[in-house]
């Protein structure tokens, strides 16, 4: 009796111990799969149509990015949803590092506009901060509308009749034109498209009346075919100082939408690190800076923590920012 006791406690005990031997195998290979980060080419998904403000820059950023790390960090496309696709991809995404995702300001309201199960704060890994987009409102140079009064006054005129294109519903530029609205106390009508390569071509078409969007429309202000009525930032923009922001009109609304990089929720502090002074490295290089600045952006650094509180504040603000405009879903 003690003999086979002795044998089973022997054999207990030896199982223990190829458990804890597999488990810390486990733990060095996924040390060593860190260490050794990367071994492959880096997929960086972002929400908007290739060839516009978002994407060029980003580009640059993506070249820069894969010298400093030795492998190809390569840019995919997938727009719609107002910008969130990449984030929703990051649920399924293995955390190791190999997909990334830009996430712009829409995903941070999505608990309060689109049935989620999943968590923006939770369960993403928030990686760094990146730039802020600028914003502006454009008509075309015929337009009987030459000032954010007159448009503002055309609306009330004519209710629910003044037409204005964004990425699509529920972005920082909706939204941002519905409190706009709410704050004159006038009616618009929004028409979503896909991304301001779609959104400039309807409205030099005359298919839209106006268009509220990044400096995609900066050239087509430049060739005199379209007139910016106003920007968005705190300051004027220096590439168009002639025009107004809402806020010196007294509409006390700035808006400049910060944009980054998160990784997959449960990612490797230790990738997620080496992504970090990657990236931060890419966006101090100058050609970075040149490409954010054809579009009115700037670089606007925070690091992982400050972004992870920074994406804790904000769905709190967007949560009162939508209820504000009655924009809730509805539970």
């Amino acid at each position: 009796m003690q003999r086979r006791h002795f044998l089973a406690r022997a054999g207990a005990i030896a199982a223990t111990s190829a458990i804890a031997a597999a488990g810390l195998g486990t733990m060095s290979a996924a040390h060593a799969q860190a260490d050794d980060f990367p071994q492959k080419p880096i997929r960086l998904i972002i929400g908007y149509t290739a060839g516009g403000s978002t994407d060029i820059p980003f580009r640059v950023l993506a070249e820069n990015a894969s010298k400093i790390l030795g492998q190809p960090v390569i840019i995919e496309n997938k727009p719609g949803a107002g910008g969130v696709l990449p984030a929703q991809m990051m649920q399924a995404a293995q955390p190791d590092g190999y997909t990334l995702a830009q996430i712009p300001l829409p995903v941070f309201r999505l608990p309060y506009t689109t049935k989620i199960n999943w968590d923006p704060v939770k369960d993403l890994t928030y990686v760094i901060n990146l730039a802020g987009y600028a914003f502006g409102l454009v008509v075309p140079a015929d337009s009987p509308i030459k000032s954010m009064k007159e448009y503002i006054a055309y609306a009330k005129a004519n209710p629910g009749k003044l037409t204005y294109g964004t990425p699509g519903p529920m972005t920082t530029l909706h939204l941002t034109m519905e409190e706009l609205a709410a704050n004159q106390n006038v009616k618009f009508s929004h028409i979503p498209f896909k991304g301001n390569s779609e959104s400039m071509q309807a409205l030099l078409g005359g298919h839209v009346m106006s268009v509220a969007d990044t400096p995609a429309w900066a050239p087509y202000v430049e060739q005199g075919k379209l007139r910016l009525l106003s920007v968005w930032g705190e300051k004027r923009s220096p590439r168009f100082p002639d025009v107004p922001t809402l806020k010196e009109l007294g509409i006390g609304i700035v808006q400049t939408s910060p944009f980054g990089l998160a990784a997959p929720k449960g990612t490797d502090p230790k990738i997620v690190q080496k992504l970090h002074d990657a990236f931060k490295k890419a966006m101090e290089m100058p050609n970075y800076r040149e490409s954010l600045a054809k579009f009115d952006m700037e670089p606007f650094y925070m690091g992982s923590q400050q972004y992870t509180k920074f994406a804790a504040d904000t769905v709190k603000k967007e949560q009162a920012i939508i209820e504000k405009l009655g924009l809730a879903r509805k539970q």
